[in-house]
């Protein structure tokens, strides 16, 4: 006998084609009514809320009398909650965000009642290929999706690729680390069973098509029903319309329902012939349009505000707070949840990728900035904390001492750069701009920069003038003063990681930086070091010549354009339009920066690109033209779109670096960064979600989308068994491998419409105005090599932390330190923070290649234990190796 289950539900995306508070308003709408029938229909069993507590946050919000009930009864278990704080894009957030969003998600499911134990993702766009290592280290064991996969159903077993399809929505789900968890995949939607009918004539019809869709796709004879939709109101006579269907069909039962007693059910008689789809799930069965990848490039500031926020917290506060912890004695687990909290509102599928309204994303940089302050502050304190302990008595009186931290997981080569506060006048001495006159008149003497041992360093030195600051003391009101500083760039090679070293700025003749030599040579046009020789040509293009391998790579660092005549979903290219390439015009290059440890050119160069789409894209959107049946074309009328690139070589460094200053006043338009590496193979490695995951170049036979956009998040790499190339970026996710192993960095899309169900304007989704984008090129030799320049791209993303100390003073820290030592280059560290509600530090990474590795960790005074992504201890040894494709935790204690 067949038995259909319906669960009640309403996928609430926080914020989308209408701006956050107008779907606010209407989620407190639908939990009234949710509550009222609680209250006065015994048969309306349950109500899933979506997966996310964030809900529950929202409508207490505005309704804070109705909590007591609420709670009664998700306790009852007729409101079912969690077991995350939001519905994600996975694709677009870090690994460790990721991980909060389940972390926070299970605590505060567990303040109301019991989460669901069901990882839940019903329309995120794709799905990453960790997620059954990630729910089983989270102690789910289930997940259910809506995109990724193909059906195929009884009709069409013909696979193509069983690594992207199944004949059934139930399937088992396999990770790149063997992990393995059941898929529920709404092969008809998340809304198949919406709106039911009471009419019996309406409902006899609406039955019949449903429960045929259903059994097409269905391993056994438990059918689920999904009572819902986008936003979607209650449906308050629900109860009614199933005592309907159950007149209507006696042979079959109709209940209404919960997951738990779904997928109870369905286990008891799950088939021995399911497929099992591997890995990331991105619809590569299907015509390629709509992967909806395209959103990794939609509003790009979005994406840059968004690393740069993730840096911060989990790159920067809370490792200086994690070993401030001993000198401070208390660690911020309230401002940090407070921030993580305020990104992760950023991290729902329609918010991250910029595939909403323009209201929204207005509000989404405002929330950026309120977590990137929290990062800040917290950062600043514990520094603050760490820098007392320090140990700088061995710098001369009078030098002003300061540190450097690197917090990235890998050794790091590059530029620190620091504002010293050379002398300073308190407004307690005078009025203010006499003091002002007065520090300005005030000559510097000659600088230098040493470390502890009194060696003279690299450094820059530039008097940066007379400025305004003030300080807020924890005891006393405000302190303003006038201030000389000095700004100071130091070079810093091969520092290692998770430690500091200290320095100081005094008087006496500083380093000859153009002793030894130069990097750059010939008037700008060659930048050379130890291991690469950088020309650069009369069109703006590189040649490289890696000295190690003694390959050369040419045409890199050529600009395309192209017309965008889609949405923030998806990117079309008008028909028969041709790119516009930087190779029309004669670049011209000037020298920024010229000693021997940086070299700094600057190359500009300009397109002459159409103004905007033709004014038939205005019309075919308002008619609501699908975007592959439009005919606009490009505007006639051109402008100069200028691109001012600085390319940067250090000292003792494999990795060129590249930031790009344009002022966008274009419409309708895509650009593009490529990097021909002339390497022609089958697969390319992308840094994704806790695993380095090897993709195909090559589309599937169905694939009918002329371009193969991907997600990435700090790296790219092209590789055969010889050479390889790996371009890093800072916030731009989208990219493309091309023929002859091009690699294609987007750095800007400009459409004006949302796209989807209907007609959203979204004028600001153009990105018209000043655009800064920043990546970088490392070339390698064979596979032992390749390693190396995925720590040099996830570095790119991590600055130094570089702080004044008040004064030189004992500590019991040495002035040079390594906080944690990690050993084994295929590990790539996520996490050094400390445990919820505890003391206990806790660190977490995962093995980039699919070979066991070994891997070392070791912190003075501390033994590791393993633990799982939720922080809780596992019965887990603490192995010198890890597992291909592993993610380990470890919580530290003495």
């Amino acid at each position: 006998m067949k038995k259909v289950y319906i669960i009640s539900h309403s996928h609430w995306d926080r914020e989308w084609y209408l701006p956050y508070e107008q779907h606010h308003m209407r989620l407190i709408q639908l939990v009234d009514d949710l509550l009222e029938l609680c209250e006065n229909d015994p048969e309306f069993k349950s109500f899933h809320l979506d997966g996310q507590t964030i809900i529950l946050d929202d409508y207490v919000q505005v309704r804070p009398e109705k909590k007591p009930l609420l709670e009664k009864y998700i306790r009852e278990g007729r409101l079912k909650i969690g077991p995350f704080y939001i519905l994600q894009d996975d694709f677009l957030i870090s690994s460790e965000a990721n991980t909060r969003n389940m972390l926070i998600g299970f605590e505060e499911s567990k303040k109301w009642g019991t989460p669901v134990k069901l990882g839940y993702f019903p329309d995120t766009f794709g799905n990453m290929g960790q997620t059954p290592q990630m729910m089983r280290e989270a102690g789910l064991d289930v997940a259910a999706f809506g995109r990724g996969v193909k059906p195929t159903g009884f009709n069409n077993v013909v696979i193509n690729d069983e690594k992207y399809a199944s004949q059934y929505s139930e399937m088992w789900w396999e990770g790149p680390d063997g992990s393995k968890i059941l898929g529920l995949l709404f092969a008809n939607w998340y809304s198949n069973g919406n709106e039911i009918p009471v009419n019996r004539k309406e409902a006899k019809l609406f039955w019949d098509r449903k429960l045929d869709e259903a059994v097409r796709y269905a391993s056994t004879d438990h059918l689920l029903m999904m009572n819902g939709c986008d936003h979607q109101p209650v449906q308050k006579d629900l109860s009614a319309a199933i005592r309907v269907a159950n007149e209507l069909y006696p042979d079959v039962e109709f209940i209404h329902s919960n997951f738990e007693e779904y997928i109870d059910a369905l286990r008891a008689d799950l088939p021995q012939n399911l497929s099992t789809v591997t890995g990331e799930l991105t619809s590569q069965e299907t015509s390629g349009w709509y992967t909806l990848a395209n959103t990794a490039s939609a509003r790009i500031y979005l994406k840059q505000m968004n690393t740069e926020v993730q840096r911060q917290l989990e790159n920067i506060a809370e490792p200086l707070a994690t070993m401030a912890y001993p000198s401070a004695g208390q660690y911020p687990h309230d401002m940090l949840r407070y921030a993580w909290k305020t990104l992760m509102q950023n991290h729902p599928h329609d918010s991250i990728c910029g595939c909403s309204v323009d209201e929204v994303h207005r509000e989404m940089v405002t929330r950026f900035k309120k977590a990137k302050e929290l990062g800040k502050f917290v950062a600043d304190k514990a520094a603050e904390a760490l820098l007392a302990q320090i140990d700088t008595s061995a710098f001369p009186e009078g030098s002003k001492p300061f540190v450097i931290f690197n917090t990235a997981g890998s050794a790091k080569t590059g530029v620190a750069e620091i504002t010293l506060e050379w002398m300073r006048k308190p407004f307690t001495e005078g009025v203010p701009s006499r003091l002002y006159y007065k520090l300005k008149e005030t000559k510097l003497p000659e600088l230098r920069v040493v470390n502890i041992r009194g060696e003279k360093i690299a450094a820059e030195i530039i008097d940066e003038g007379v400025a305004f600051g003030y300080d807020l003391p924890k005891d006393k009101f405000r302190q303003p003063y006038m201030g000389r500083y000095v700004k100071v760039r130091i070079f810093m090679e091969q520092m290692p990681a998770m430690g500091w070293k200290s320095f100081a700025l005094m008087e006496g003749a500083s380093m000859d930086l153009q002793s030894g030599n130069p990097i750059v040579r010939k008037q700008g046009y060659v930048l050379k070091n130890e291991f690469l020789k950088v020309s650069i040509q009369e069109d703006g293009s590189l040649k490289v010549l890696n000295k190690e391998t003694g390959k050369r790579y040419k045409g890199l660092m050529v600009f395309e354009d192209t017309g965008d005549i889609g949405n923030e979903y998806i990117f079309k290219q008008p028909e028969g339009d041709k790119a516009i390439l930087s190779l029309c015009k004669k670049a011209t290059v000037s020298i920024q920066t010229a000693n021997a440890f940086v070299g700094e050119v600057l190359v500009e160069q300009e397109l002459e690109i159409p103004i905007s789409a033709d004014e038939r894209l205005e019309e075919e959107k308002k008619a609501v033209i699908e975007f592959r049946h439009r005919k606009a074309q490009r505007s006639k009328e051109t402008a100069i779109l200028k691109l001012a690139t600085k390319i940067t070589l250090l000292k003792g460094s494999r990795q060129l670096q590249f930031e790009t200053n344009f002022n966008n006043q274009m419409k309708d338009h895509r650009l593009r960064v490529l990097f021909p590496t002339g390497i022609e193979t089958s697969y390319h490695e992308a840094e994704s979600i806790y695993e380095v995951v090897q993709r195909p170049n090559k589309v599937d036979r169905a694939w009918k989308n002329p371009t193969n956009p991907q997600h990435q998040h700090s790296f790219i790499n092209v590789h055969n068994d010889e050479h390889g190339v790996t371009v890093a970026n800072f916030g731009l996710n989208e990219y493309e491998v091309l023929q002859q192993g091009t690699i294609a960095l987007t750095l800007l899309r400009s459409v004006g419409e949302l796209g989807d169900w209907g007609y959203f304007p979204t004028p600001e989704a153009q990105c018209l105005g000043e655009n800064r984008v920043r990546f970088a090129l490392s070339f390698h030799g064979d596979e032992t090599d390749k390693l190396r320049t995925f720590h040099e791209a996830m570095n790119f993303q991590i600055p130094f932390s570089c702080y004044q100390t008040s004064s030189k003073h004992a500590g019991h820290y040495p002035a040079e330190h390594q906080f944690m030592k990690i050993e084994g280059d295929a590990f790539a560290l996520t996490a050094f923070k400390r445990k919820e509600h505890s003391d206990e530090l806790v660190t977490r990474g995962f093995n980039m290649t699919g070979t066991e590795q070994p891997v070392s960790l070791s912190i003075a005074g501390l033994t590791p234990h393993r633990c799982n992504l939720l922080e809780e201890p596992v019965a887990a040894e603490v192995a010198k190796t890890i597992k291909p494709a592993e993610i380990i935790s470890y919580c530290w204690s003495k």
